[in-house]
């Protein structure tokens, strides 16, 4: 039939069209180097145990943190609304895809009317001999339309709500590592707590028994009264640091429950044994700044969401051009009876190719390229930024994890030399060849070396926990990049 031989040839181009209007994607290079400035150090530090980056944890040796962290990837509500987000994605992605197919829909009526005889139509009707004032109506039909995405607009969107998806399912895995992380991060800093708050409560029970002992001699008359009140005074001061380190610690413990999705408190009783501070582990298989981009979630994140703001550039484009597209209707009508919906004299069919083209809209669209060429732009600026601080993030954890260690060893060996200081200090003080108040500072001295060691290892281990976030572990990466929808 002549008067087809367009239409034919409109679809047959739309579907041989391999290409679609507005920029192909291609991702951004990223100038890093080959190696980390701090991985020479890392690599050269000792460590009881080896981590891999898939299940780092496991490599600080203890059970407790194991468990909290698999009980937090499992109960985690962060985790829950990561993973309603990708349903919504899923969702937005099936309704590009079914965009591109053909749509059709039934839709029937059966109608009973009774015609008023008082209007002028009614009035005329009555007249005629034989009028029946009641009407019957029947009526079914298959309706099926399709725009044909000859400019590839369609197809863009696709690409876009495909890259969202994508997207959204490596925010569930940046979402994971962030909840390893920080459950760990706060373990560790809840252990740090109690470790410091047993060294607190020893030094208190020191300075009680100096207390007790200035008394006695004070008793005797081998003490002043103003060295009983220096006692006193100094011990007051050890025991007014132990609320402020209870209270973090009961922070420390609420916060570990709300990681785990349980209500505060719920674990404390599990959590009241005081264990030592978990020890880091060396870290294996670091990697070049390169593998960032394919290990940390978060960057591929923003590489897909770039991706898809190119893509929504091309859908904005295509708005320049006419879309076309097919419809048409099959069925059945009568208003006679329902007997005779199906005979040859009731069936109807209606085929049509429609236009649309905003052919006077162009400023409108005009507007609208540059909002996403802007999102574009924006995009790429944050991908870029996202790059360089992943490779910060990694330089400062480094740094903070070899020099924490270093400070733990240099306060370790200061620790065992004014425990020393501290117990001849006393025994000279007894022995009246020196002051109370030589005592009174020594303990004050080991108290706060005790106390700074505690601290560093505490944020040696944390610094541990944030380079194997900052590196990407906590997941499997795929093998394959990602790539843009064709």
């Amino acid at each position: 039939m002549p008067h087809l031989r367009p239409l034919a040839l409109l679809v047959s181009a739309s579907l041989m069209a391999g290409c679609a209007v507005g920029p192909d994607y291609h991702r951004p290079d990223a100038a890093l180097s080959n190696r980390f400035l701090g991985q020479s150090s890392v690599e050269q530090r000792s460590g009881a145990t080896r981590a891999s980056l898939v299940a780092w944890w496991e490599g600080f040796d203890d059970p407790v943190l194991t468990e909290f962290v698999a009980k937090a990837l499992e109960q985690n509500l962060d985790l829950a609304q990561a993973a309603a987000r990708v349903a919504q994605a899923r969702a937005g992605l099936g309704a590009a895809n079914a965009a591109l197919l053909p749509s059709g829909n039934i839709n029937g009526q059966a109608a009973r009317a009774r015609q008023s005889v008082e209007t002028p139509l009614g009035q005329v009707l009555n007249s005629t001999p034989g009028y029946d004032r009641y009407g019957s109506a029947y009526e079914l039909n298959l309706n099926a339309g399709w725009e044909i995405d000859v400019f590839g607009g369609l197809r863009r969107g696709r690409e876009a709500a495909l890259a969202e998806y994508q997207a959204s399912e490596a925010g569930v895995a940046a979402t994971r590592l962030a909840v390893a992380a920080q459950t760990a991060d706060i373990y560790i800093t809840l252990r740090g707590l109690q470790a410091r708050l047993d060294i607190t409560n020893r030094q208190v029970k020191t300075q009680q028994d100096l207390l007790e002992k200035v008394q006695l001699l004070y008793s005797k008359g081998l003490a002043a009264n103003y060295q009983v009140h220096q006692t006193e005074g100094a011990l007051s001061q050890v025991q007014a640091t132990v609320p402020v380190l209870q209270t973090g610690l009961d922070s420390a413990m609420n916060a570990l429950d709300v990681m785990l999705g349980t209500p505060p408190g719920t674990h404390r009783r599990q959590l009241a044994t005081m264990e030592s501070i978990p020890a880091a582990p060396q870290i294996t298989a670091m990697g070049t700044p390169a593998d960032l981009l394919r290990r940390r979630p978060d960057l591929i994140v923003a590489e897909r969401r770039l991706a898809a703001s190119n893509a929504r550039i091309g859908e904005a484009i295509a708005e320049y051009y006419p879309k076309f597209s097919l419809s048409a209707l099959l069925g059945s009508a009568t208003a006679v009876s329902a007997g005779n919906l199906f005979t040859g004299d009731a069936s109807q069919a209606t085929g049509a190719l429609g236009l649309r083209w905003r052919l006077f809209d162009f400023g409108r669209i005009n507007a609208q390229i540059d909002q996403a060429k802007g999102q574009e732009a924006e995009a790429l600026a944050a991908y870029r930024q996202s790059v360089l601080r992943a490779t910060e993030d990694v330089e400062n954890a480094f740094s903070a994890l070899v020099n924490r260690e270093t400070q733990t060893t240099t306060l370790t060996q200061g620790e065992a030399s004014l425990t020393q200081a501290r117990q001849s200090s006393f025994i000279a003080y007894q022995k009246g060849t020196a002051s109370l108040i030589d005592v009174l500072n020594a303990d004050q001295t080991l108290l706060q070396a005790s106390d700074a060691r505690a601290q560093a290892r505490t944020e040696s281990a944390r610094a541990a926990v944030a380079a194997f976030r900052a590196l990407g572990g906590g997941w499997q990466p795929p093998d394959a990049q990602p790539v843009a929808a064709r």
